[in-house]
């Protein structure tokens, strides 16, 4: 998720933004050879972005989320199209329920599509942890064949554990994901599912997970295939780490991505013990507080595994004296 500009590209296609393509006029659909081309892409060429424009800051939305997506209907053979970026889908304070029901409402309408983004908006939009979401259940219910889901914004996310026979990514960008979600993902069945991505975030943006809640997800029972975990994002990425480093679906993982969180020297170390038998090629530890003997310590246990440890943060210090460690993405 680029949370300072929107997606280029998504699903392995060029984005087209569909509020920025002039509806086609009658006198356009009639015209002669030696009219311009029409400006839109064929349909199954680009993966389309639906968003009303910017309400914040100033800025003004252009056309209601319904209105466009009926647009998008009219104007697009959406028989072809297999990737669909949901934009700023209102006022920052409207929830994500109505371009899901919409969504939701037209699967016959949308056969092909296989890869679906929930919340691509940037901080000049609405920040990370007011985006409203909403019940993301029918998403899944409705599109079977769908391969990649990536959903953002925490607050109000919602999942009836589900299962589901083609998805291979999902991810879930937030400033605080709810534990009875996290619980939910856990508890439903994804079995061609291989990259599962979280930003846990924090307790003040409903981050209130704890490790008991993501025990459905590190017993691996629900998720087969899966060889890229990420539990990221975290203010309690030590506890994290620890219950990773033992957990039954590390036997199965290639990439484990531990970064952005508050990941110390007690976390570093229980990965020391778990880690150097396991199967990774990649650990991803970036945006952490871990010392430099403890690092140097990780690079010589690990010496085959591609290692990430960029970003080494100071503990902050209030004004009392309290000091304390911080996520990366916690607005």
């Amino acid at each position: 998720m680029t949370l300072n500009g929107h997606r280029k590209r998504f699903g392995g296609l060029p984005v087209a933004e569909l509020h920025e393509i002039p509806r086609p006029t009658t006198t356009e659909a009639n015209s002669a050879p030696s009219t311009p081309p029409d400006p839109r892409p064929r349909a199954g060429d680009a993966a389309w972005a639906l968003r009303v424009g910017n309400s914040y800051r100033g800025h003004s939305i252009t056309e209601s989320f319904p209105n466009l997506f009926a647009r998008f209907l009219e104007t697009v053979d959406t028989t072809e199209v297999s990737a669909i970026v949901i934009g700023l889908w209102g006022d920052h304070n409207e929830s994500a329920a109505v371009p899901i029901e919409l969504l939701a409402a037209a699967a016959d309408r949308l056969p092909a599509l296989r890869h679906l983004c929930l919340g691509d908006i940037v901080a000049e939009e609405n920040e990370l942890s007011w985006i409203q979401q909403s019940d993301i259940t029918p998403l899944l219910t409705a599109f079977p064949a769908l391969e990649t889901l990536i959903v953002a914004g925490g607050e109000d996310l919602h999942l009836d554990p589900v299962g589901h026979d083609a998805l291979r990514v999902l991810e879930f960008l937030s400033a605080g994901l709810p534990a009875e979600f996290v619980r939910a993902v856990g508890a439903s069945l994804f079995p061609t599912l291989r990259a599962l991505d979280m930003w846990l975030g924090v307790e003040r943006y409903y981050g209130d997970s704890t490790i008991e809640d993501l025990a459905g997800i590190l017993n691996g029972e629900g998720l087969p295939m899966l060889t890229r975990l990420g539990l990221m994002n975290s203010e309690i990425q030590d506890e994290i780490a620890a219950a990773v480093a033992v957990a039954p679906i590390l036997d199965r993982l290639t990439e484990l991505d531990l970064s952005m969180g508050t990941l110390g020297d007690e976390g570093a170390a229980a990965l020391l013990v778990g880690l150097p038998d396991a199967h990774l090629t990649h650990l991803n530890l970036r945006h952490h507080f871990i010392s430099e003997s403890l690092q140097q310590r990780l690079r010589d246990s690990l010496p085959g595994v591609r290692l990430d440890l960029d970003e080494e943060e100071e503990p902050y210090e209030s004004a009392d004296g309290e000091t304390g460690r911080y996520v990366e993405v916690a607005e």
